[in-house]
């Protein structure tokens, strides 16, 4: 039996008291029982001592139901947690505690079954203590942390991981990220039962952190007022009294990360190894954010290039390319007479390939215009600038083609740009239907997405889905241009304007099977954070 098993008893009613410590007493006899009847002296117990358990009531004013458990693994992560209630059935909502980590209820009618609840979950934690078991569960949270380090694009992401990684690694009451800047440490982020040096800046030379980085090696000190190197002032108004320090990058530090605990403790060889294996892969993806962020300004000032300069050839082609068009129409109104079938053939075809070559640059000069466009964002009734658009649509097609939308629907947008939108959209609708024996196209939004999703649906000529990928590209184009005239830019468009609105469109089709065109104008909650 366990001879210093502590033990914070929450329980508002004396003599309910006295009945819980007297069945645990039966089984645990020199138990150390602290007594507590208020959410206030809870927490401070929770703070000032160490425990091996809690025992909670259900009802204790500021503590019901999740509350008082909350608290407990909040500023004591490991300990075991149990509901003792005079509640006979708890409801589903208690149990369904157990999967938050509350090991068990034990009603108050039914104490005789506290003590070997109680004995039985620390056997199983003394189980899972064993060298073998944390070492085991050691590695893999370390795979875990390395695996989300994998993932992750900027610092704040990084350092969120790690700073969790890091406690639970060792089971340590609090972590700290500490970044080196020049002969400074600066204490970046943490996670830990109370308050460390969040957002502080010491010199190298005065600070744990710092001897890790300036000796290339971890720092572990069990007692924080018997070690030199330890600035006691400093820590005196926190609850560390154990600290493991490891250097991130052994070779070329960049800072480091901390481990403490609130009572005296020697990490084992291992943890330090866990810690500082951690350390390593934090280094990495460090410096696979500062490429990324690197790489990412590249992108963005060659894409800021290539637009410039499409925009530019775009803009200084157009004049040549209307003067051969219209040469080439002189040509044949003038010399019609004295050109031969064939001379008049090549005369027409460079009338029509210089006239697609002003369609193709005006639709580029229209892209580029798009791109560099400010947003003016407004309330738009999306169905009724669906209804002209298809109005216009139906005025040049060869057959009119049924068209269906809602009364209304309304977005937040350019109204300008939201136009382009529909008319490149329905262009397409229109253009691939149009063969159809009853042609239909229809604007709607999809029930129950989160952001909305609209669509555009035609029931045309369609597309091969592997094809799908590059359908946003500019110049791509999947049917005979002869019989499907165009530019292949509309689209490229469509997406530029849908992505200045924090949107995406994608879409979805089968050859002669008709066509849908998906998009959002917002980005999903959990992206946009």
């Amino acid at each position: 039996m366990p001879t210093d098993l502590r033990v914070l008893l929450l329980e508002d009613d004396p003599m309910d008291a006295l009945l819980v410590e007297r069945a645990l007493r039966t089984h645990f006899p020199e138990l150390v029982l602290d007594h507590v009847n208020s959410k206030q002296q809870y927490l401070a117990r929770l703070k000032s001592d160490r425990y091996d358990a809690v025992l909670s009531d259900g009802s204790v004013p500021g503590c019901e139901h999740l509350e008082g458990f909350l608290c407990a693994r909040e500023r004591q992560a490991n300990l075991l947690f149990f509901y003792v209630s005079s509640f006979q059935d708890p409801g589903r909502d208690l149990y369904g505690l157990k999967a938050l980590g509350v090991n068990a209820f034990i009603s108050k009618q039914n104490l005789p079954h506290l003590a070997p609840a109680l004995q039985k979950a620390l056997d199983e934690r003394r189980r899972a203590a064993s060298p073998d078991a944390r070492l085991l569960a050691g590695y893999e949270r370390l795979v875990t942390a390395v695996q989300e380090l994998s993932l992750a694009r900027d610092l704040p992401a990084v350092m969120a991981i790690v700073r969790r990684a890091a406690r639970e690694l060792t089971g340590a009451d609090g972590a700290t990220f500490v970044l080196r800047e020049g002969e400074f440490c600066r204490y970046a982020d943490e996670d830990a039962i109370g308050p460390l040096w969040k957002g502080q800046k010491f010199p190298m030379h005065s600070c744990l952190s710092g001897w890790a980085m300036t000796h290339r090696q971890p720092a572990v000190v069990e007692d924080i007022f018997s070690d030199p190197r330890i600035p006691a002032s400093v820590y005196e108004p926190t609850f560390v009294r154990s600290v493991a320090m490891v250097p991130i990058r052994a070779l070329d530090p960049i800072g480091a990360i901390g481990n403490y605990w609130a009572r005296r403790r020697l990490p084992e060889l291992h943890e330090v190894r866990l810690l500082q294996a951690l350390a390593d892969t934090t280094a990495v993806a460090m410096e696979n954010v500062r490429i990324y962020v690197d790489l990412e300004k590249r992108v963005r000032e060659r894409t800021a290039a290539l637009e410039s300069f499409t925009y530019a050839v775009s803009h200084d082609l157009r004049a040549p390319a209307r003067r051969v068009h219209s040469f080439a129409t002189m040509l044949c109104e003038d010399f019609s007479p004295q050109l031969d079938e064939s001379a008049r053939g090549i005369v027409d075809r460079i009338s029509h390939c210089s006239l697609q070559m002003l369609e193709m640059i005006e639709a580029l000069l229209e892209l580029s215009r798009t791109s560099n466009a400010p947003l003016r964002s407004q309330q738009v009734d999306l169905a009724k600038m669906a209804r002209e658009a298809a109005q216009a649509c139906n005025a040049e097609a060869a057959r009119p083609v049924d068209f269906v939308a809602p009364e209304t629907l309304p977005v937040t947008g350019d109204a300008a740009l939201l136009r382009i939108v529909l008319e490149n959209l329905f262009n397409n609708a229109w253009k691939f239907s149009g063969k159809c024996a009853r042609p239909r196209v229809e604007l709607g939004q999809r029930e129950g997405s989160a952001p909305t999703v609209y669509f555009v649906r035609d029931n045309g000529a369609g597309f091969n889905a592997a094809a799908a990928a590059k359908l946003f590209t500019v110049f791509q184009r999947f049917h005979n241009p002869d019989e499907y005239p165009g530019t292949g830019v509309g689209l490229a468009t469509v997406q530029r304007i849908v992505q200045k609105h924090g949107g995406k469109i994608w879409a979805e089709s089968e050859a002669g099977q008709g066509a849908t065109f998906y998009f959002t104008l917002e980005k999903p909650k959990d992206e946009a954070a």
